[in-house]
């Protein structure tokens, strides 16, 4: 069994509690890794001093590695589009939706890569993927595969669409797929991809792509099936107000509700966005254990608005961070992430009316939102929930946080750097969330080095992305 030593680390950031203001925090403290796992954390002169490989990280905050809970890899093709690049969300899906019907399976695999790859250089180590279009033959399985090419620790959801415009649902008729068949090909990717193991490197997750294009009856099916093999449930919820008001004109209820109804509420589902989700149905995902995927720079890139993350956290609901689709947030740095979901909850909360709280001598006094804004989220709240936070949304109790018996999936960023300088020799860890988003100079999956000193190592990147451009080229001009 192969081993590595992370070694003398400037600082390691756990994440081992629940509670991030009390997670261990180490010092010129070593990781020793056998094989997938880690065989031991703490101070370097109490740790063995070589292995098969061994990291210097005297310079360097180690962190667990991040977890994006919810993007669209094959969007990396169509970033920047002009025509929707001031469009809210039905808008910029009603523009893309002509684009993305030319997807072929080598865009599929060649875009997944790219997105990957963006990811793990932010010091990701593993994501969620939506795809819900198939059309010319494209297949999850050429995501899967372009996941084990590139080593990164994924969670394939098989998405869906089957309620075109002529019956009332948002995408064309020529991009959704039949039910029976759909329900067919989610079973076998399940039979055939995923896998329950520890450290299991591909999960598969059912995911009807959302209220306004698929059917009642298709959501009900899918829940049956997931909890019938024991896999995770994942769509898209409450976004924006169109979505709000799709689902009152059309069922009659709240997002929630509709969820509730279906079935689509339990620790086995997770929801994107919920930027729209009002106290009750706070309290529904709160006491079910529903998850949210928390996609900060897309809900202001569509906006959307501001989700209510402070009211989840505190309710009990499990949050972590998404990315989402690389065409409706632009990029996929997931540092970069958790620094606006940070500033994006200090910002909603500046933006509330003033409150009057009484103090421990029984005076009134009078707070601002700028005065409480500050302390809704810590730089260790957004760190929490791009790393524990996601894991548990995705369902996964071996990854999100560094401990003896967990996977060995790690993030080691340079702190003796210019984006760090001033910052890191007061708090690394805040420095990492405050200061300029940096990229990761190791990234460290299942304890394979997939980033060594800010290179992929797994693929050659630079043939990728000629290859990625020219596939966005011909994929826009429709050729």
């Amino acid at each position: 069994m192969n081993s590595l030593l992370i070694k003398n680390a400037h600082c390691i950031a756990s994440m081992d509690a629940p509670d991030p203001g009390v997670s261990q925090e180490w010092r010129n403290a070593s990781i020793l890794v056998h094989g997938h796992r880690i065989a031991a954390i703490g101070p370097a002169h109490e740790l063995p001093q070589t292995a098969d490989e061994v990291i210097d990280a005297h310079r360097h905050l180690v962190t667990p590695g991040l977890v994006n809970t919810h993007h669209h890899m094959f969007q990396s093709l169509t970033r920047a589009i002009p025509a929707v690049q001031d469009a809210e969300l039905f808008g910029w899906l009603r523009g893309l939706y002509p684009i993305w019907a030319g997807l072929t399976p080598n865009m599929v695999h060649v875009s997944t890569q790219i997105a990957m790859a963006e990811l793990l250089h932010s010091g990701c180590t593993t994501s969620s993927d939506h795809l819900y279009i198939y059309p010319n033959g494209v297949r999850l399985d050429d995501s899967i595969e372009a996941a084990q090419e590139i080593g990164m620790r994924f969670v394939a959801t098989r998405g869906s669409m089957s309620v075109g415009q002529s019956q009332g649902g948002l995408p064309p008729d020529s991009v959704v797929e039949n039910e029976d068949f759909i329900l067919k090909d989610t079973q076998r990717l399940i039979e055939t991809w995923h896998d329950k193991a520890h450290g299991a490197m591909v999960n598969v997750a059912v995911a009807p792509c959302s209220p306004f294009s698929v059917s009642r009856d298709l959501m009900r099916q899918s829940a049956l099936l997931a909890r019938s093999f024991g896999v995770r449930l994942h769509t898209h919820l409450a976004e924006n107000e169109h979505d709000l008001a799709y689902s009152h004109e059309k069922f009659n209820c709240t997002p929630t509700q509709y969820a509730q109804d279906l079935g689509w509420l339990g620790h086995d589902v997770w929801h994107a966005h919920c930027v729209k989700l009002d106290d009750e149905g706070i309290s529904l995902f709160a006491a079910t254990r529903t998850g949210v995927a928390h996609c900060p720079c897309s809900n202001m890139r569509l906006a959307s608005g501001i989700a209510p993350v402070r009211k989840m956290l505190n309710a009990g609901v499990p949050v972590g961070l998404g990315v989402d689709g690389s065409a409706s947030n632009d990029a996929a740095h997931m540092v970069n992430e958790a620094r606006q979901a940070l500033l994006l909850a200090r910002v909603g909360r500046a933006m509330q009316p003033p409150e009057t709280r009484t103090d421990a001598h029984g005076r009134a006094q009078t707070f601002f939102g700028c005065d409480l804004g500050p302390a809704e989220m810590t730089p260790r709240d957004a760190l929490a929930m791009a790393t524990r936070g996601g894991a548990q949304v995705l369902g996964r109790s071996d990854i999100g946080h560094l401990a003896v018996g967990m996977c060995a999936d790690m993030a080691l960023f340079d702190i003796n750097t210019l984006s760090f300088a001033g910052g890191a020799v007061h708090d690394p860890v805040g420095a990492l969330l405050l200061c300029a988003s940096p990229p990761a100079a190791y990234t460290i999956v299942n304890g394979r080095v997939v980033v060594r000193q800010g290179q992929l190592t797994t693929l050659d990147l630079p043939p990728r992305i000629e290859k990625h451009n020219q596939l966005a080229l011909q994929l826009a001009l429709g050729q």
